[in-house]
């Protein structure tokens, strides 16, 4: 079963309770992400999990272009 009860098929939409479409047979997926609470009981079995104080989770986060590359993006599509 689902971490959450409620699923939407990817392909026609339909609802359901399994992860599979009930309708069409295809995939379904939660249809909400789960809820996020700072009170988080878990929360360092997860980071251990993840082991997110390594220095290789750090480097295999993505990077957002530099601010200067953004703005130079803006201006390109504004004078086409």
């Amino acid at each position: 079963m689902a971490r959450q009860i409620l699923q939407q098929c990817l392909t026609c939409k339909a609802w359901s309770l399994s992860t599979t479409c009930t309708s069409c047979g295809e995939t379904a997926q939660a249809a909400a992400p789960l809820k996020w609470s700072p009170e988080d009981n878990r929360a360092t079995i997860r980071r251990k999990m993840y082991a997110v104080e390594s220095k290789e989770w750090a480097a295999n986060l993505p990077t957002l272009p530099s601010l200067q590359d953004m703005t130079d993006a803006h201006v390109a599509s504004e004078e086409e």
